[in-house]
């Protein structure tokens, strides 16, 4: 029903990549201007409406970032708060949005801001926190902004020369705009991916001479988490009542992990970023053990008991681990 539907919608894509393309050659002639700031900016984003795995590898620039005064920019998709907004010890996911509030749990050392004005959150946080960097989170697509270095983010089983546009497809943006990115990363492959598979593949996205395309897979905890001092190992849920509740743009990955593992459970998949009303929970509450995302706990915590997630992380063969730190460091 739903590819039914994306059929029909076709003509309603075209005009969306018309409005697309006649944005960005606005950008691209200087009729509407990007403008660069004196702190370093590293924008970490994609083509596409989502489920390339962004959070994590925000998360993974700023593990290598780790010894400088960093901040994170992000939108705050969904949150209840207006304007900039910058992150403290009383900051709350509906102030921040599930996604900056993860990270500011995670990283307290960062300064986490929400401002959809990308050009006003930069300005306020240079002159409030005074960054040496500050990571742009989901944001290759505010040209207003021109970054001093872009990753582009691009799916194994969905890359973007293979999309289309909305609703047809999930592309927000053109394919030819991967131009102005500096790395390519291709996530979620599967683990021990060969040089011929990524020859074929690097051929494919056909990189321009500026670019570098790496490639990385999902690695999961061995355990879930509560937040605190609790860890369950991810082989004593078998033979549980599990509830595998997701609010994500592609949980396919997770369900085949946990399949995988033989763990038996009931999957409640919600929309990406759903705010879950008490309805909802209800369906679920009830289970021995509630399993869920990293991004989806912060806004079910306190309202589900038996609360459990599952941590993720982007990882890299060691060259190419290599390639993304230095391009990282080469900045200062």
């Amino acid at each position: 029903m739903l590819q039914l539907l994306r059929k029909i919608a076709f003509p309603i894509s075209l005009i969306y990549a018309l409005v697309v393309h006649v944005r960005n050659f606005l950008f691209d002639t200087g009729v509407f201007s990007s403008k660069s700031y004196r702190t370093p900016t590293i924008c970490v984003g994609n083509l596409s409406v989502g489920g390339t795995g962004k959070t994590p590898m925000t998360e993974y620039v700023l593990r290598i970032l780790a010894e400088r005064n960093t901040a994170v920019l992000s939108r705050g998709y969904k949150r209840k708060s207006d304007g900039f907004y910058l992150a403290d010890a009383k900051s709350t996911v509906l102030e921040l949005g599930d996604e900056p509030y993860q990270i500011h749990r995670k990283f307290p050392e960062v300064a986490v801001a929400v401002d959809a004005d990308r050009r006003n959150g930069i300005e306020k946080l240079e002159k409030l926190v005074n960054p040496e960097v500050i990571v742009l989170d989901d944001a290759f697509q505010h040209r207003k902004v021109k970054p001093t270095f872009s990753i582009l983010l691009t799916t194994y089983q969905n890359l973007y020369v293979d999309d289309w546009y909305l609703p047809t497809g999930s592309l927000r943006d053109a394919k030819k705009e991967a131009k102005r990115a500096d790395l390519i990363i291709v996530t979620k492959c599967p683990q021990g991916i060969d040089d011929i598979e990524r020859n074929a593949i690097e051929a494919k996205l056909n990189p321009e001479k500026h670019q570098k395309v790496l490639f990385a897979h999902l690695a999961y905890h061995d355990y879930v988490s509560d937040g605190s001092e609790e860890k369950i190992p991810l082989n004593e849920l078998k033979g549980r009542q599990v509830a595998l509740v997701t609010g994500i743009a592609s949980p396919g990955p997770l369900v085949s992990y946990l399949d995988d593992l033989g763990v038996d459970f009931k999957h409640f998949e919600f929309g990406d970023h759903h705010n879950f009303n008490a309805s909802e929970i209800d369906k679920f509450k009830d289970y021995e053990l509630i399993i869920t995302t990293e991004k989806d706990f912060v806004r079910l915590k306190g309202r589900v008991d038996r609360l459990y997630f599952l941590e993720i992380a982007h990882n890299f063969s060691k060259k190419d681990g290599l390639i993304l730190q230095r391009a990282i460091e080469d900045l200062f």
